[in-house]
């Protein structure tokens, strides 16, 4: 399939299954209210649908994990850098027990979860980014791990794909937050030149430094329907200019429309659309 095509239409490495730390406030609600059109749904069943509203294709938010089962084939993720923890270098008040909170809660350790495996056969580095911890935001130890996945792909020769879902850098590490920004962008320059294919797909929401650095780098720039992507909030924006925004500004649909996206994927089309992109770029054996 050539890529006009694609577009037109809507082992050598060894792994092991990882083991992940589960959080220990497992008690899930037994339904599940869309935030969208505000249908109550078990929480089983939008799981089964990859947590997307049966009612009205709503794209709910999914942990880390839940993204890499959806895509990485059975038993094969090896998870990277999994015991990497943030600190507090600015002594930044209340943020030691935010951040404690969040490893309660998610069972992560950081907001971000990288690690390779296997996508139909065809060996791939990925990151998942996720909300649930400080929003999603890109502190050093995040910046880190993607670094890290990055060159762990350069090593490997394997293509390396990102999903985003981030607040922004994360205030209460500074400059050492927005250093992030710089480190990826350059792990991605060094990928770039080796002619690796790096695959970026935006989620909701996608903001601040994320979107303005590795988000926004893919060879391909994918995202989800409906997802919030852009680097100011809206206000910020309008009082600026003074002028009032289109409804659907800093949205998947209006970033492709104006040429910034190269396509919206369903989720549920979402592995089937990197596998043909990867076969593409004959990463993929015949």
């Amino acid at each position: 399939m050539s890529l006009k095509d694609f577009f037109n239409k809507k082992r050598k490495y060894a792994t092991i299954p990882s083991e992940r730390q589960q959080p220990s406030n497992m008690n899930e609600g037994v339904m599940t209210k869309c935030p969208k059109c505000k249908s109550i749904i078990y929480t089983k069943e939008l799981k089964k649908h990859q947590m997307i509203c049966i009612s009205c294709g709503h794209h709910l938010a999914m942990t880390a994990y839940e993204r890499i089962d959806s895509l990485i084939d059975e038993q094969t993720f090896k998870e990277y850098d999994a015991d990497m923890t943030s600190t507090d270098p600015l002594n930044f008040p209340e943020y030691k027990p935010k951040l404690d909170k969040d490893r309660d809660k998610t069972g992560l350790n950081e907001a971000v979860v990288t690690g390779e495996g296997y996508m139909e056969g065809c060996p791939v580095v990925i990151g998942v980014m996720d909300s649930r911890f400080r929003m999603g935001s890109m502190g050093s130890v995040a910046g880190e791990k993607i670094a890290r996945a990055i060159e762990a792909a350069l090593e490997q020769q394997r293509p390396f794909i990102m999903f985003a879902a981030s607040g922004g850098a994360r205030m209460q590490e500074g400059v050492l937050s927005l250093m992030q920004m710089a480190k990826t962008s350059a792990a991605l320059k060094r990928l770039d030149e080796h002619g690796l294919l790096y695959i970026s797909v935006m989620t909701d929401p996608t903001t601040g430094g994320v979107s303005a650095s590795f988000a926004s780098l893919g060879d391909y720039n994918f995202a989800e329907p409906k997802a919030l992507i852009g680097f100011a909030g809206r206000r910020i924006i309008e009082q600026t200019i003074r002028e009032e925004l289109p409804e659907d500004f800093q949205t998947a649909e209006f970033l492709l429309k104006h040429g910034q996206l190269d396509r919206v994927i369903e989720r549920s089309e979402m592995k089937q659309s990197l596998v043909t992109i990867l076969d593409i770029h004959g990463y993929i054996d015949q």
